[in-house]
Parts: structure tokens; C-alpha cells; sequence
């Protein structure tokens, strides 16, 4: 903040400003590496599980790419494997319940 309230001033100190100027240029790179990984992670995975290849979420580094990626898995038929079906017996609910008296 003290630089911001630097830059402010009517007579600007260049050395403050060259400071500010380098540190900024550090740290968007970095934001910017983030701020893709935010959104190409996901989209890696649900490809992935959606049959596609998931080097289609590198789409997001382009502009508008991210939407036509969304559009895509939206309307394309997903090539997923059902489930399998589980191989025990399903439960009985609990707590078991008593048998029924016999009707006479």
C-alpha cells in the first residue's frame, strides 16, 4: 500500500516507480499461471471421464475457447461405460425386522 500511496504523490519518486513497475511485472505472470490452472484442471478431468481428450482444456487459454469446451461436452454424446453392477447382495435394511406372526 505504501507504494501505491507513493505513486499518488504529485512528484513520483522514478527508483519507487521502477520498483513497483518490476515487482508487478513478477507477480501477473504468476497470477496469470494460476489463474489457468484454476480453470484447465477441472476441465483435464471431466474430459477425461467424458471419453474426450483431455488436451482439449488446453481450449481455455483461448478466448472464448472455454465456451466452445463447454458447448462441446454439453451437446456431444459421451462415450462413458456404465457402472458395473456390484457383485454382492444388497443389504438388508437394519435393524433387521421381526418375522411376521403367522395369520391363522
Amino acid at each position: 500500500m505504501h507504494f501505491l500511496a507513493l505513486l499518488l504523490q504529485s512528484d513520483v519518486d522514478p527508483e519507487v516507480a521502477k520498483h513497483l513497475i518490476v515487482t508487478m511485472l513478477a507477480i501477473i505472470p504468476i497470477l496469470i499461471v494460476i489463474g489457468l490452472a484454476i480453470f484447465i484442471v477441472p476441465f483435464w478431468f471431466i474430459c477425461k471421464k467424458a471419453g474426450f481428450s483431455p488436451w482439449l482444456s488446453l481450449l481455455n487459454i483461448i478466448p472464448l475457447g472455454n465456451l466452445v469446451l463447454i458447448y462441446m461436452l454439453a451437446f456431444a454424446d459421451w462415450k462413458v461405460i456404465p457402472a458395473p453392477l456390484p457383485v454382492w447382495p444388497p443389504q438388508p435394511p437394519y435393524p433387521p425386522q421381526p418375522p411376521m406372526p403367522p395369520q391363522g
